[in-house]
């Protein structure tokens, strides 16, 4: 059974401390979560107010529907980093 694992690379330029960091990284998994029947979560927590690193993971019988699904959540992650005033500089998909 296929598995995808999507990463994000997040350069948060406005953030000018942890909370603003944590605020747009919260944004950001609440609403995949709440979207997608997928899991989410922060990677390689740094002390760096302006990179973050998201995990987004799911399980199906079927590779074309998790090729598929990863690439709308990606398209949606990068709308609502695009307007909480961070961009993604990476992503890449792996699946095992």
């Amino acid at each position: 059974m296929p598995i995808a694992h999507l990463t994000l690379e997040l350069r948060i330029e406005g953030s000018q401390s942890l909370k603003d960091k944590r605020q747009v990284v919260r944004s950001l998994k609440d609403k995949i979560r709440a979207k997608f029947n997928v899991s989410v979560a922060e990677m390689e927590e740094t002390g760096l107010w302006q990179r973050a690193t998201i995990g987004i993971v799911s399980i199906s019988g079927s590779r074309d529907y998790l090729e598929g699904l990863m690439q709308h959540v990606e398209r949606e992650a990068l709308r609502i980093v695009n307007n909480n005033g961070a961009e993604v500089v990476d992503s890449w998909l792996d699946y095992v």
